[in-house]
């Protein structure tokens, strides 16, 4: 069965498409979108991954800006390039052909069968399509999104990244009934990489090993610097949740977010009581962290060996 990726191309993004392409499912495509930096840097990144890893599958250029607003990036945490490391960095690649994301969603969607979607940044790209095409945007079958906070935020005291950085989009996504199924900051947070666990990478003995240890590497220091001893690995843990669901609870739930406010946009509402209110979406509340843990350091071991 084919899925697509929706990605602003960091570190834990590439993890989570390795989750993706080492199980049971195959990935049609893969659009691009601000976040993590500003849309040149993830094509350069995108671009980069591809020529590493090897990856045939078509990726194409999404949403540059918000549907509203100023251009927010994580890059104040990440770095400059979005992906920090301890040591190799993905190298220079030809750039990317140039293609158009919502064309390709559109295309990919008027194909019959399922459109299940993993989004792991901003939804600014689902969102355009459900703007201007809402006939299409109904066809899709399941949106998972690692985003949003059931407690609180981590870029704001209220606001988790992906929400913030395009919260209009989010309620564009809610507004039109799309199936969403959120993978919030509580949720990531029980599933831990800790600094020796780069190390079976670092020894698998293939060409990228040296190169996926030090990104992973790079990756667990964002948590460790910041005086914590571990780092919650977010994108893979959607990416769980999303090609094995049985290791993932969902319950459902009223979503909605915040618009307004200068310490509340980007606010992610979630209300589980049926007694209060209908339900619109379903939020990850509870999940094997240890499965988890076992399948994403899988994936990166299983890419190193090669």
């Amino acid at each position: 069965m084919g899925v697509w990726i929706d990605t602003d191309m960091g570190f834990d993004d590439i993890a989570a498409i390795l989750v993706v392409g080492q199980s049971e499912f195959e990935i049609d495509g893969v659009s691009l979108v601000f976040g993590n930096t500003p849309l040149p840097q993830v094509r350069i990144n995108a671009a980069g991954a591809a020529s590493a890893f090897g990856w045939t599958f078509p990726i194409h250029t999404g949403r540059a800006m918000p549907v509203l607003g100023k251009l927010e990036t994580a890059q104040a945490i990440l770095g400059e390039t979005g992906i920090p490391t301890s040591g190799r960095s993905l190298q220079q690649a030809a750039a990317l052909a140039e293609s158009d994301a919502f064309a390709a969603l559109c295309r990919w969607l008027e194909r019959k069968g399922q459109h299940r979607i993993l989004a792991l940044g901003p939804l600014t790209n689902i969102a355009a399509v459900a703007l201007a095409r809402p006939d299409l945007a109904a066809r899709i079958t399941e949106l998972v999104w690692m985003g949003g906070g059931v407690t609180s935020g981590n870029h704001t005291a209220s606001a988790e990244f992906n929400a913030l950085a395009d919260p209009e989009a989010l309620s564009i996504v809610i507004a039109h009934g799309l199936p969403l199924r959120m993978v919030d900051l509580d949720l990531c947070r029980k599933v831990l990489a800790w600094p020796e666990d780069a190390e079976p990478v670092r020894n698998a003995g293939g060409a990228n090993a040296e190169l996926i240890a030090d990104m992973f590497s790079g990756y667990i220091r964002i948590g460790t610097s910041r005086g914590r001893p571990a780092m919650a690995i977010y994108d893979p843990t959607a990416a769980v949740a999303f090609v094995t669901p049985d290791v993932v609870s969902f319950r459902p739930a009223r979503i909605d977010v915040e618009l307004q406010g200068a310490l509340t946009r980007g606010r992610t509402v979630v209300e589980t009581r049926a007694t209060h209110t209908s339900f619109n979406a379903q939020y990850a509340a509870d999940i094997d962290a240890d499965m988890a843990r076992v399948i994403i350091l899988a994936a990166l071991v299983n890419e190193a060996r090669k």
